[in-house]
């Protein structure tokens, strides 16, 4: 009888099998209560492996995510998983297979090339860093040089979606709407640069930030815990946002990936 408390999936892949695992997170994202466990299994080049591993999902009990790209290894997990009565997910395959038969093309059928350093690699490290170095106003420089510019209050997810963004190859440079403070004259500067304003309902980020100053063990009373603080520095942020006509996302109960596709879909070709 399968262990309903323990809930695992394999993660397998002839390359890293970061792809595999990512469409795994995403899912167990879905389900709450239980631990659900990820467990990976790289670089597989073998039958034998294989073998290896319906083995043990046969003890543990299981679901497989694979995405092999040799058609023999996918041929092998494919029956041996169905022989053996485990439920294993072909990530790749279908989308491959849809392709071949669209296109009439052939696959290179090379194990790892999302891994590829490459001139997309590189591009992706230099807007990491450049996301790390122009973090919240720390070198207002940045305002001008960034591809994509962040601003708004507190709290609003500035430093995650540059992080998220720059992951995609986009230099972000973000900066925090502060109170009594004025913008420096760099954000009003004209250049080939999308500025994105970022708010939130007053409801939701007095939430946030009540539960910010919990888990630095500081009061909950504080003024940056204020309601009327909160809808005064969103009203400041809002006129900023209006004088330099941006777009503005209310990213109320919206994750980092969805507010990032906004954004993406926002400047898809200006950079191109």
């Amino acid at each position: 009888m399968l262990d309903q408390k323990k809930r695992i999936i394999y993660v397998c892949s002839d390359a890293v099998g970061e792809t595999a695992e990512a469409v795994a997170r995403a899912t167990t994202r879905q389900f709450s209560g239980e631990q659900i466990q990820l467990k990976r299994y790289s670089h597989i080049q073998s039958d034998e492996e294989i073998d290896t591993l319906l083995s043990e999902v046969e003890k543990t009990g299981g679901v497989i995510a694979y995405t092999l790209v040799q058609p023999e290894l996918r041929a092998t997990m494919k029956e041996q998983s169905i022989r053996r009565d485990i439920r294993a997910v072909d990530v790749m395959g279908p989308m491959m297979q849809a392709y071949i038969d669209t296109y009439n093309d052939s696959p290179k059928r090379e194990p790892g090339l999302r891994q590829e350093l490459d001139e997309e690699y590189f591009r992706r490290i230099e807007a990491i860093e450049f996301a790390v170095k122009y973090d919240d106003g720390k070198d207002v420089r940045g305002l001008v040089k960034a591809q994509v510019v962040l601003i708004g209050v507190s709290r609003t997810s500035k430093t995650p979606l540059s992080i998220f963004l720059a992951h995609k190859g986009i230099k972000v440079a973000n900066l925090p709407i502060l109170p009594d403070t004025k913008p420096p004259k760099e954000l009003y500067q004209t250049g080939n640069r999308t500025i994105i304003g970022l708010t939130m309902e007053p409801e939701s980020l007095l939430k946030i930030r009540k539960e910010r100053l919990k888990t630095l063990g500081l009061p909950d009373k504080a003024k940056y815990a204020s309601f009327e603080q909160i809808k005064s520095e969103l009203k400041t942020a809002d006129d900023i946002m209006k004088q330099l006509d941006c777009q503005i996302v209310d990213v109320s109960d919206k994750s980092i990936e969805e507010t990032a596709g906004i954004i993406m879909e926002s400047i898809s070709g200006d950079f191109r």
